[in-house]
């Protein structure tokens, strides 16, 4: 997503990671050790600046491991997060479509993962 390889929908997937990182860390149970646990601000930007560079990338996921396992509220956000990109993800569930034999007189969607697809056409007949 940072390459933008994923369209509009991996650079608003960006930008929301991008606005979860930024938020002040919530400490539990009082304080979060800061030298410890980084924002992951830092390896976001640096990805940023280099979005092909897998060391940034493996970077900033450790970061945000890490500050998710001492912020919960974070931890949920980034699980939601990761939840949206599972399904922005290409490759995942495979399809196969192929269409033989006569000839279509109505619209043919091939692809996957459609819901509440209407096109409003007349019966063909």
């Amino acid at each position: 997503m940072a390459t933008g390889t994923a369209g509009e929908a991996g650079r608003h997937l960006w930008l929301t990671l991008s606005g979860l990182v930024r938020r002040a860390p919530a400490p539990r149970g009082g304080t979060i050790d800061r030298r410890a646990v980084t924002t992951g601000e830092e390896e976001l930007t640096a990805l940023d600046e280099a979005p092909r560079d897998e060391e940034r990338a493996r970077a900033l996921s450790e970061a945000l491991s890490r500050r998710a396992q001492h912020d919960p509220a974070f931890g949920a956000g980034l699980a939601q997060w990761h939840q949206q990109a599972r399904e922005l993800r290409t490759g995942d569930g495979e399809t196969s479509n192929e269409i033989s034999g006569g000839t279509q007189h109505a619209p043919v969607l091939q692809g996957r993962d459609f819901s509440g697809i209407n096109f409003n056409t007349p019966d063909a007949r």
